[in-house]
């Protein structure tokens, strides 16, 4: 079996989950087929075994302890050896299907919630793809592993209703007709359980998704009061998904009692048929055994066909929720031939506002409206093709939608205001892609000053981060996001509101650094700051969303774009200059732990 995760999980059909499930069966046919050929090979086994007993005891009444009993004798202890065998070689590879099949679920899931950008969030709730992958990807992998003993059992009652017939025509047709029946009023409950375990997967991704926005927002909704009108949704949402399980444990629990009960009958009255059938002398004691045993095998065979049926509702339930996943349409698409890279030194223009990065310039980007100046910087790194269609950017004259998108995301890195951070030790957090000397690392986290990060994490580049990052302060985790954006070394980088949550003391040496560093290559920061912007090649001033100005730092202060537009760049800037002030109390107001604004 080939190692797991799998390098390729293939390109699965949306059509429907009867035909995803088929399409999983055919990736894995080779382990499959090995584990219903030795599901039918031990259920083959067993069924005979029954047969040679009854012989085996006919033999020694009639003959002693003669060589037929002994034949029979050893005929059974090879069966059993086969048997014992085949189940326990069989059980690996049914695990090994499981397993297959759960993995192909699950790489599916994260390849497209990977490749599918922000429009996974739109499109679905948070608790619904987590629990695509937590569950649903398992419940499809049952199937599987539950599919050979299924097979397996099939055959054997078929084994027996031949052997049977052989026997007795009325105790054949008995176990032909009776067991079918028997199976069949099982299958009743399996739709009404299958509709309750729908309802309760439904309720239950609601949950999650309830959870893990309280969670995330557990501090704004301590700072407004609002735990307990939260803590009271997810508690009722919590009933919810209690009640919704109480109605599948009380279908399933019927299922579970008939399971017993109806095969109990079936059994009772093939034991009874044949019982009188002895008496009145058409059935000879040996037949008798084999009746019995027969009887008591085939519940065995009733029991899988239920479990079988319970595996394909949830595999069904499960497999149409991760078809839910796979069916988002990712915000951003390779064209068919898309055009070639333009040269390294491009021009990037976003065609809308005006707004220019010219290649080996530091650039700032002010605007009285610091979300439009964001929603610029965002755009040019092709995030969403569909929404941005009618604010085309360009660069060396291609549409950004037109370009590779692989090759485009190697050339401009957009680090948005909000970065995220993920769980792991800091050195995976700062180097994504591996293999970075230590001695970079160092200058990258000295480059974003934060030295304080790493002595604050036990055991260094080496000590793990928490979820989010929440043991670090806000401007702790903008200064990782940031020495993270700087080991990318891209040509062209776009910083949103790098310094924003620091101090002025540390955002003053941030400034320094950061255009000395990236001087030579394109950079584009969104700021107020005239810290950093005193430290830019050139200002771009932005009025609703167009360029009006561009020019020095010092240039557009003293007027050299008209009065008007110094008296509005004066007015951004200003505003950020009368904040500094409060940014130097190092924990006091809106600042935390170094001076970090939170």
């Amino acid at each position: 079996m080939r190692s797991l995760p799998l390098p390729d999980p293939g390109t699965p059909p949306l059509s429907g989950p009867v035909a995803y499930l088929a399409w999983i069966a055919r990736r894995q046919w080779g382990i499959l087929s090995v584990s219903v050929l030795l599901g039918v090979t031990g259920f083959f086994a067993q069924a005979i075994t029954p047969s040679l007993v009854g012989r085996a005891i006919d033999a020694g009444l009639a003959h002693g302890l003669g060589p037929d009993l002994w034949r029979y004798a050893g005929m059974m202890g090879v069966l059993g050896l086969v048997s014992a065998t085949t189940n326990a070689i069989g059980h690996r590879f049914d695990v090994q299907n499981w397993l297959r099949a759960s993995y192909t679920a699950s790489e599916h899931v994260g390849a497209t919630v990977a490749r599918s950008g922000d429009a996974i969030t739109t499109e679905l709730p948070t608790g619904e793809v987590v629990s695509a992958v937590a569950n649903d990807a398992l419940r499809v992998g049952e199937l599987y592993a539950t599919a050979a003993r299924f097979i397996g059992s099939l055959v054997a009652y078929g084994v027996v209703a031949v052997l049977m017939l052989r026997i007795s025509v009325q105790l054949g047709v008995v176990v032909l007709v009776g067991l079918p029946l028997v199976a069949g009023a099982l299958g009743l409950l399996v739709r009404p359980l299958q509709s309750r375990q729908g309802a309760q997967r439904e309720a239950n991704g609601r949950l999650t998704t309830l959870g893990s926005d309280t969670v995330t927002g557990l501090r704004i909704l301590r700072g407004i009061g609002g735990e307990d009108v939260f803590t009271a949704r997810y508690a009722a949402q919590s009933q919810d998904v209690r009640r919704r399980g109480v109605q599948v444990a009380l279908t399933q629990s019927w299922l579970d009692g008939l399971q017993v009960l109806l095969p109990g009958l079936f059994v009772l009255a093939l034991v009874w048929l044949g019982a009188r059938m002895a008496i009145a002398g058409t059935l000879s004691p040996g037949e008798l055994v084999t009746t019995y045993g027969y009887a008591a095998f085939l519940s065995w065979p009733v029991q899988i066909a239920t479990e079988m049926l319970q595996a394909a509702t949830r595999a069904t339930i499960g497999a149409r929720k991760v078809l839910a996943v796979l069916r988002v349409r990712p915000s951003t698409v390779d064209r068919a031939q898309p055009s070639p890279m333009p040269a390294a030194d491009a021009v990037l223009v976003d065609e809308t506002s005006g707004v220019v990065l010219e290649p080996g310039r530091v650039i700032g980007l002010v605007s009285a409206d610091p979300d439009a100046a964001a929603a610029i910087a965002v755009r040019l790194g092709r995030f969403d093709d569909e929404a941005e269609a009618a604010t085309p950017v360009r660069l060396g004259g291609v549409l950004l939608a037109d370009l590779p998108k692989a090759e485009l995301r190697r050339r401009v890195l957009v680090s948005t205001s909000t970065p995220a951070l993920f769980s792991g030790p800091l050195r995976t957090e700062l180097d994504v892609r591996g293999g970075t000397d230590d001695e970079i690392l160092l200058a990258a986290i000295d480059l974003a000053d934060a030295r304080d990060v790493l002595d604050s994490v036990p055991d260094g580049l080496d000590g793990a981060l928490d979820e989010k990052g929440r043991s670090l302060s806000g401007g702790q985790r903008q200064r990782i996001a940031l020495a993270r954006a700087l080991l990318a070394d891209a040509p062209v980088l776009v910083l949103v509101e790098p310094t924003s949550a620091v101090d002025a003391h540390t955002e003053a040496r941030i400034a320094e650094r950061l255009a000395a560093y990236r001087r030579g290559r394109s950079t584009l920061i969104v700021t107020a700051s005239p810290l950093i912007l005193e430290h830019t090649d050139e200002v771009q001033l932005l009025v609703d969303g167009e360029l009006v100005a561009r020019g020095r730092h010092d240039d557009l202060l003293a007027g050299s774009a008209g009065d008007e537009v110094a008296e509005t760049y004066r007015s951004v800037v200003g505003r950020r200059m009368d904040d500094e002030p409060l940014l130097t109390g190092a924990g006091h107001g809106p600042t935390g732990p170094e001076g970090d604004h939170l």
